[in-house]
C-alpha cells in the first residue's frame, strides 16, 4: 500500500474557489477562520493523518479488531494515533465554544474528515460517530444531559455512538423492539442492537450510546420510538464516569471491510436494565435521530470521496512504477503503463470524478456552515431547503457510489497485482463497500431526494437547482475550452429537467412509478451537480492562470480534469434521464415470478 498524503492543493481550491470559505469566515460566530489559521489547520492535519494515521491502514486491515469476553481490542497503534488526535483538539474544531468546542466551520471541518478517512477509514469512524452524538445533544438535549456529555464528547475523552439496527429491525426501524420502562428520573433500557459502530472499545474510559427504544403504551411503528443516553459508565457527581452501566458487547461482526473497526452486537439490561436518560419527549425519538442521521450522512458522502482519493493516489503512483509493453505504436522498450491510453482513461475517469465529488461535498458543509451562520432568517432558510438539505443525498449517495467504482477501477489498474492483498488495492474496495449501505442504503436516499426534497415542492427545488446552475454556465466569460464544459452542463441540466418534470407528472399517477425512478434520477442529480462544479473549477482555474496567480501546472490540469468530465462523464446524464422515466415503467412491468 502507498503512502497518503493529502490532496491539499485542490483541498485548497475547493475550498476557497468553490465552497467560499473566505466568505464564510465572515459570517457571525466564524471570525476566527481567518487564512493563516485555515492554511496552519490544513498543514498540521495533513501530518496527522499521513504521517501517524495513515501508515495504520494497511496493518489494522491484517490485525482487525478482536473481542474477549465483552473486552474489544483495537489494532496495535489505533488507541496512541486517538490520544494523539484528542490531545491536538481535532474532535473539537467544528463545535460551539461553549462546551469546548473551536467554533471553526464545518466547511474546513468537511476536508479534515476527508483527511482522516482516506488516511484510515476504519479509525475516523469513531469521531464521526461521536460527531453526530454531539449534533444530535445540541439540538435536542436538556441543559443538564449537554453539561454532563458535551464538554466531554467534544473533547474527544468520551465517544458516542449510534443505535438503531435490531436483527429484525433494519432499514425498517419502526419495527425496533428494543423496550425503556420509566423509572424515577430514568428508564430500564432492554433489548439487542447489532451493526453497532465502536459499540466496545479501548479508546476511552466511556462510551455514551444513543439508543433507540420503545416505551410500554408507544403507538405502533416509527412513531413510537423514544431516544435514551445509555453511557457505559453512569457520571458521577464530579462528571466523571462511574458506576458500570447494565450493557454489554456481546460479539463484533466478521466483514468484508473495515476491518480495524469493530462493530458491535450490543446487548442491554441482561441485568434487569441499563440506565438511560429520555432525550426530549417520548415518541420522538426518530425526529431526534435524524440530526444524528444527516450529519453522519454528509459525512459517509466524504467517505466516498476519500476513499476515492485514496484508490486513486494508490493507482497512479503503481501506475508510474509498473513497466509492461511498448508504447502504442511505437516498437522501443518497455515503458510505465501510464503512457498507455487505456490506462491514463481510468485514471483520468478516477481523477476527474473524485474532484468533482470533493467539490460538491465542500459546496454541501458550506450551504450547512451558511444555513447556521447567516444573519437574515430568509437566507438561512433558502441554504437549508435549497441547499444542505437537497444536496445531502445526493452527496451521500453519489459519493459514496462513486467511491465503489473508483476503488474498483483503482484494482483495474493494477491488472492481477490489484486482486492480491500485499498492494492494498483490494482493501480500498473491501473497505468502500459497506459505505453505499450504512446510514441509511442509498436507495432510501434516492426515496428521500425524490419524496421529501423533490415531490414534497412539487419539483420546484429542482428546478430552482437548475435555474442556478443555468445562470451560472451562461454567465461564465471564459475560453472555449471552459465554454465547452459549461454547453455540456447545460445539456445535461436539460435532461434533469425533463426528468423533474416526468417525476412530478408520475408520482400523481403512481407512486411506485416515482420510487422506481428515484435511484437513476439521484445519479443524474449527482452527475449534473459535479459538472456543475467541475465547470465552476475550470473558470476560476482561467481566471487564475490570467491574473498569473497560483501554480500554473495545477491550474492546467484542472481545466483538463473539467474537460474530461464534460466528454467522458456529463454525457451519461441522457441515459440516466430515459433509467430515471422510461426505465421506471418498464421495471414496474415485472412479477414476483419473472424473477
Amino acid at each position: 500500500m502507498t503512502d497518503y498524503a493529502a490532496p491539499l492543493a485542490d483541498m485548497r481550491f475547493a475550498l476557497k474557489e468553490l465552497a467560499g470559505l473566505d466568505e464564510i469566515a465572515q459570517l457571525p460566530g466564524y471570525e476566527e477562520a481567518t487564512p493563516d489559521l485555515v492554511e496552519a489547520i490544513l498543514e498540521e492535519a495533513n501530518k496527522l493523518a499521513s504521517q501517524v494515521i495513515a501508515p495504520l491502514n494497511h496493518s489494522g486491515d491484517r490485525e482487525k479488531a478482536s473481542c474477549e469476553n465483552g473486552a474489544v481490542r483495537t489494532p496495535k497503534g489505533f488507541p496512541e494515533a486517538y490520544r494523539q488526535f484528542v490531545e491536538g483538539g481535532w474532535n473539537a474544531l467544528p463545535f460551539e465554544p461553549d462546551y469546548g468546542g473551536q467554533g471553526l466551520p464545518w466547511t474546513l471541518g468537511a476536508a479534515l474528515s476527508e483527511m482522516w478517512n482516506s488516511a484510515n477509514m476504519s479509525f475516523a469512524l469513531c469521531p464521526l460517530l461521536t460527531q453526530g452524538a454531539v449534533e444530535l445533544l445540541q439540538a435536542h438535549g436538556s441543559e443538564e444531559q449537554k453539561e454532563a456529555y458535551l464538554p466531554r464528547l467534544i473533547s474527544g475523552e468520551w465517544t458516542g455512538t449510534m443505535n438503531l439496527t435490531e436483527p429484525q429491525a433494519g432499514t425498517d426501524v419502526g419495527a425496533v423492539k428494543t423496550r425503556a420502562k420509566k423509572e424515577g428520573d430514568h428508564y430500564l433500557i432492554t433489548g439487542q442492537k447489532i451493526y453497532i459502530t465502536y459499540g466496545e472499545h479501548d479508546f476511552t474510559e466511556n462510551i455514551v450510546h444513543m439508543v433507540l427504544a420503545r416505551t410500554p403504551d408507544a403507538p405502533a411503528g416509527t412513531k413510537g420510538i423514544s431516544l435514551f443516553i445509555v453511557p457505559k459508565f453512569l457520571p458521577n457527581e464530579r462528571g466523571e464516569a462511574g458506576t458500570r452501566n447494565d450493557l454489554r458487547c456481546v460479539s463484533i461482526e466478521h466483514k468484508l471491510g473495515i476491518h480495524g473497526s469493530p462493530t458491535c452486537v450490543m446487548a442491554y439490561g441482561d441485568s434487569g436494565g441499563a440506565i438511560g436518560y429520555l432525550i426530549g419527549e417520548e415518541n420522538r425519538g426518530m425526529e431526534y435521530m435524524f440530526t444524528m442521521m444527516n450529519n453522519a450522512r454528509l459525512t459517509v458522502g466524504l467517505q466516498g470521496v476519500a476513499i476515492a482519493e485514496r484508490a486513486y493516489q494508490q493507482a497512479l503512483s503503481y501506475a508510474r512504477e509498473r513497466v509492461q509493453s511498448a508504447e502504442v505504436g511505437q516498437r522501443g522498450q518497455p515503458v510505465t503503463i501510464i503512457h498507455h491510453p487505456d490506462v491514463r482513461r481510468m485514471l483520468a475517469t478516477m481523477k476527474c470524478q473524485t474532484e468533482a465529488a470533493r467539490a460538491l461535498a465542500y459546496v454541501a458543509a458550506a450551504e450547512l456552515d451558511r444555513a447556521h451562520h447567516e444573519p437574515d432568517e430568509s437566507k438561512r432558510e433558502q441554504h437549508q431547503v435549497d441547499g444542505i438539505d437537497l444536496l445531502t443525498p445526493v452527496v451521500k449517495a453519489w459519493s459514496t457510489d462513486l467511491g465503489v467504482e473508483i476503488a474498483s477501477i483503482g484494482v483495474q489498474v493494477h491488472g492481477g497485482m490489484g486482486f492480491i492483498e500485499e498492494t492494498g488495492a483490494a482493501q480500498h474496495l473491501r473497505d468502500a463497500r459497506i459505505t453505499p449501505i450504512y446510514e441509511g442504503t442509498n436507495g432510501v436516499q434516492a426515496l428521500d431526494l425524490v419524496g421529501r426534497k423533490i415531490l414534497r415542492y412539487k419539483g420546484e427545488t429542482a428546478l430552482r437547482f437548475c435555474q442556478r446552475v443555468e445562470e451560472e454556465m451562461r454567465a461564465l466569460d471564459a475560453s472555449n475550452r471552459v465554454k465547452t464544459v459549461a454547453s455540456a452542463v447545460g445539456a445535461a441540466c436539460e435532461s434533469l429537467k425533463q426528468a423533474t418534470g416526468w417525476l412530478v407528472e408520475a408520482a400523481e399517477r403512481d407512486m411506485k412509478l416515482a420510487a422506481a425512478a428515484s435511484s437513476p434520477y439521484l445519479r443524474l442529480f449527482g452527475t449534473v451537480a459535479g459538472g456543475w462544479q467541475m465547470a465552476r473549477a475550470a473558470q476560476r482555474a482561467e481566471e487564475l492562470l490570467a491574473e498569473g496567480e497560483g501554480d500554473a501546472g495545477f491550474l492546467e490540469s484542472k481545466i483538463k480534469s473539467a474537460l474530461f468530465y464534460a466528454d467522458n462523464v456529463l454525457p451519461q446524464s441522457i441515459g440516466l434521464m430515459t433509467a430515471a422515466t422510461r426505465g421506471a415503467e418498464t421495471t414496474l412491468i415485472f412479477d414476483d415470478a419473472d424473477f
